[in-house]
């Protein structure tokens, strides 16, 4: 039976690879994950459902949950989700029946993130800021910043465990405010901090997400 099953699993994560519209007030918005990761919502499952949820605030509407493809393999096959590479898109639900100016945006921007504190000083080594703080999200780095987007980078040290209490774990996530045809979207990217890659590898797939659903909607 594995066999089977896992070329099932295979078929469904080509088909959830694939770009989908969702409809936000009298707007339609295309929405893709990035390569190498696949919307989960055509599971049906209520553990992913509940995952993502726990994710975001009850006021957002989740638009798309992703898992890396070897992950959603995992998990269609019964086995345990590793998830140290994530992304979340989601919605004010209060907004999607408008159709948002630049100023409009500009406001929920500063409203979303006016609590982030301040930059670390240019060159600071990550570690040592988040070191600085653990258990708490920190902002390390501004992404970029536009009319239309705004994006930045976090990370958090991750308690220890009493069982490897030198063992220090840190995580990266990318949080973007996105203006897409009038609608607010906020996309967020989340990856472990194990090697130096990680964190090229977050500030890669934030860029080319940002750019791919700007793709999807042209004005």
């Amino acid at each position: 039976m594995r066999m089977p099953l896992l070329l099932l699993a295979l078929v469904s994560i080509q088909c959830a690879a694939a770009p989908f519209g969702v409809q936000l007030g009298d707007t339609r918005i295309g929405l893709d994950a990035p390569p190498g990761f696949s919307d989960t919502g055509f599971t049906g499952s209520p553990r992913l459902q509940e995952l993502a949820e726990s994710l975001t605030s009850a006021s957002n509407r989740i638009l798309l949950f992703a898992l890396t493809d070897a992950d959603l393999r995992r998990f269609m096959q019964g086995d345990q989700l590793e998830a140290k590479r994530y992304m979340v898109a989601v919605t004010p639900r209060t907004m999607e029946r408008e159709r948002l100016t630049a100023a409009r945006f500009g406001t929920y921007v500063n409203d979303s993130l006016r609590d982030l504190g301040k930059l670390p000083a240019a060159g600071a080594d990550y570690r040592q800021v988040l070191d600085a703080t653990p258990g708490r999200l920190t902002l390390l780095a501004e992404l970029r910043r536009d009319p239309e987007v705004v994006s930045v980078l976090q990370g958090v040290r991750i308690p220890n465990a009493a069982s490897r209490p030198a063992t220090p774990q840190y995580a990266l996530s990318s949080t973007t405010l996105l203006l897409l045809r009038g609608k607010p979207l906020s996309l967020t990217v989340h990856g472990m901090y194990e090697v130096p890659a990680d964190l090229e590898w977050i500030r890669t797939v934030t860029t080319r997400w940002i750019e791919e659903l700007q793709h999807l909607n042209p004005r």
